[in-house]
């Protein structure tokens, strides 16, 4: 069986759900409440290295408002302001 590059794993009323994603597909994900939430992009950058970038976002009321606050390779974490 091949294994997938990026995993992950969301849980709710409904029990746990589980996805896998590959170098071309990449891996995207977002929790959210009403006004604020967390989107997580998972992709494979030009060297072949993992990059995760973790977005701010408006929640379900603004799906348009989106802010990188971090972006994280395999050699560092790069916080933003």
């Amino acid at each position: 069986m091949k294994m997938g590059r990026f995993y992950g794993e969301v849980q709710g009323s409904r029990g746990k759900a589980s996805r896998v994603g590959g170098v071309k597909s990449g891996f995207w994900g977002h929790i959210r409440g009403w006004n604020i939430g967390v989107e997580v992009d998972c992709i494979v950058n030009k060297e072949g290295e993992d990059v995760i970038q973790v977005w701010k976002t408006g929640g379900s009321n603004d799906g348009l408002h989106r802010v990188l606050i971090a972006q994280i390779t395999e050699e560092k974490m790069q916080l933003k302001g």
